[in-house]
């Protein structure tokens, strides 16, 4: 098993493909214009791609305007940000499930790309399956409750239709409530990642995703070394 970059169109159209099956567009139409400025990673083991992610890596906060996630979130919180900003999207596995090493080496690669472009800031949108925020709504109130970022970094909203994640309410039960959440934004909260206080609504997509940001400096330091062990 291998985490490495697509190399190629033949790479690049197996990825897009691959995508395409996980997050369907009414559209139909999964290419864009942020492909160009990406690095696309394929976790593979002999020849079956079992995970895919891209990555666009920004200089300074004022380049995530040109990003994926600044087409539905006011990034200008972030723009003057003053260390390199690597924006992750499209993270996707096999569908029927797939094996811990596979995530395991998914996120060692991220963590080589992070720190080989010394960002200091992860970002992302991360996506709940479906667009009715109602079904979503336990989840949502946890994020509210415990996971909003700091207002001097938050970023506005943009998007046509958004949802305020206080509507969702109280926090119920905790344990169902974080067992509710897309398993790779508990992944991202587990290193200490915040979110927005707001998510958008993606008919295209049917989907509803937060803003999401890891602070490099402050994920715990075990799971930091456990990540670069991974990458190297």
């Amino acid at each position: 098993m291998v985490a490495r970059l697509a190399h190629g169109k033949a790479d690049l159209a197996r990825a897009v493909a691959f995508r395409a099956a996980a997050f369907p567009r009414r559209s139909g139409v999964d290419e864009d214009a942020h492909d160009a400025l990406s690095a696309h990673v394929m976790v593979e083991a002999e020849g079956c791609l079992l995970a895919y992610f891209r990555v666009m890596l920004f200089g300074w906060g004022a380049g995530l305007a040109q990003g994926y996630a600044a087409q539905f979130y006011d990034v200008e919180p972030l723009s003057g940000y003053a260390r390199p900003i690597a924006e992750m999207g499209r993270f996707c596995v096999a569908s029927g499930g797939v094996h811990p090493d596979v995530l395991r080496l998914a996120w060692g690669a991220m963590t080589r790309i992070v720190d080989e472009g010394q960002a200091g800031l992860l970002v992302g949108c991360t996506s709940f399956r479906g667009a009715g925020w109602e079904a979503h709504r336990a989840g949502l109130a946890l994020l509210a409750a415990e996971f909003v970022g700091p207002v001097d970094h938050l970023p506005g909203q943009k998007a046509a239709e958004v949802v305020e994640l206080a509507a969702a309410g109280p926090v119920g039960d905790r344990r169902a409530s974080l067992a509710g959440l897309p398993p790779l934004l508990r992944t991202y909260l587990g290193i200490g990642g915040w979110v927005s206080d707001h998510a958008v609504v993606d008919r295209d997509l049917d989907t509803l995703h937060v803003f999401t940001c890891v602070e490099v400096d402050r994920v715990p330091r075990a799971r930091a070394a456990s990540l670069r062990a991974v990458a190297e």
